[in-house]
């Protein structure tokens, strides 16, 4: 395949990579959030519309309001990690369209419609959100999304005036080589796709 990357960035970003659980206690230094935050920026979005917001938590009070809102299984792995990540969208983000997608004016496509906006919201911060996964790993990080938490609560307590809304959380940091279960089989060709 012309311009396909190697094999040994596949196997980093694909096929070696797997969630992780369990990090080193190494911390991830600002400069490597910025640069992850520079790298994801550039994957593409509806409109250019670039929904999702981003909450690294590293502090321990900013763990401790974290905490609550998780499934008792999540919980430990992410008082653990270096970082956790909120991966939110932003319930007006076409507000900033005229300035994201100059000479187009389609922000009063999703302000005059919110089942509209809603789920370009959501469809794309998830979108950024699997940017972020792909960034991280290339940037050698390891990371653990989840879902198992209390929306409303982790709204409530980071995004109280209701403009943010939680998606999904990501734990960051470098592994430190535990591998808590097999890899989970996936689905093969035949079963998902169709060529019509």
């Amino acid at each position: 395949m012309p311009n396909a990357l190697e094999e040994t960035t596949l196997d980093a970003l694909f096929l070696s990579a797997r969630s992780t659980h369990a990090f080193t206690p190494e911390p991830v230094a600002d400069a490597t959030l910025e640069r992850l935050y520079d790298l994801l920026k550039w994957g593409p979005t509806a409109f250019n519309a670039q929904p999702a917001r981003y909450v690294f938590i590293r502090s321990a009070e900013a763990k401790a309001r974290l905490l609550p809102a998780l499934s008792a299984s999540n919980r430990d792995k992410t008082a653990r990690a270096p970082i956790t990540a909120i991966v939110a969208y932003d319930s007006r983000f076409y507000e900033h369209l005229s300035h994201q997608l100059p000479g187009a004016q389609v922000a009063h496509l999703f302000a005059e419609n919110a089942p509209l906006a809603e789920i370009t919201g959501i469809r794309n911060g998830t979108l950024q959100g699997a940017h972020l996964l792909i960034a991280a790993r290339a940037l050698g990080l390891a990371v653990g999304p989840m879902s198992g938490f209390d929306q409303d609560a982790i709204n409530r307590e980071f995004f109280p005036d209701g403009r943010f809304r939680a998606n999904f959380l990501v734990n960051i940091g470098y592994a430190d080589g535990t591998v808590a279960r097999p890899r989970g089989p996936r689905l093969s060709f035949a079963d998902v796709v169709q060529v019509l």
